[in-house]
């Protein structure tokens, strides 16, 4: 796919199904359609090949190696940091019916997320698992914005390694945990062009 298509990206990006396999590669060195096919248990395999054909295709993946498995080679891939960034220009130039729809398939695929992760065990402790889910104002000015972003992005930086080593402070595993954020102004407060 050309980075000059930025629409067709965010239509590839934004599907459920390729949601759930980008978030399944994230954090790690790579995965066979097998290993993700476990984690994706929902998921019929013929439809998983599918739909990692099309992030192949669309170059949001990549195909960092093989290995024999069952009388024949299979692929490794791993997401494509480059390939699946969308500039703030292109961002900027989508229709809002467009960002209505890429917003609208942001929104299901979270939704989605949160439906897998309680029905994976008959009961979930959702404060041990340190789930939260909260909307707060946040009174800023265009100058506060950048900085608070900014400061977002530095905390949260350290975090995001490829592969997840043993917590040095507790000597526990890792575990990958969904973080998301949404930014907007309130109703009646956007910026007009």
């Amino acid at each position: 796919m050309s980075e000059s298509d930025p629409k067709e990206l965010m239509e590839v990006i934004l599907h459920p199904v390729r949601m759930r396999i980008m978030m399944a590669l994230a954090g790690s060195a790579g995965m066979s359609p097998l290993q993700m096919a476990e984690k994706l248990q929902d998921v019929p395999l013929a439809t998983l090949y599918r739909h990692i054909s099309r992030l192949l295709k669309a170059e949001v993946l990549l195909v960092v190696g093989e290995r024999p498995a069952r009388g024949t080679l299979e692929k490794i891939y791993t997401l494509n940091q480059a390939g699946t960034h969308l500039g703030q220009e292109a961002f900027a130039q989508a229709s809002k019916a467009d960002h209505l729809r890429y917003f609208t398939a942001f929104a299901m695929t979270l939704v989605d997320e949160f439906a897998h992760y309680l029905d994976q065990t008959p009961t979930v402790d959702l404060a041990a698992d340190g789930v939260g889910y909260h909307q707060g104002a946040l009174f800023l000015s265009d100058a506060e914005l950048v900085d608070f972003a900014q400061k977002l992005q530095q905390a949260a930086t350290p975090y995001l390694s490829e592969e997840p080593p043993a917590d040095s402070r507790t000597g526990g595993p890792r575990k990958k945990r969904i973080f998301t954020t949404i930014l907007m102004p309130e109703a009646g407060n956007a910026t007009r062009r």
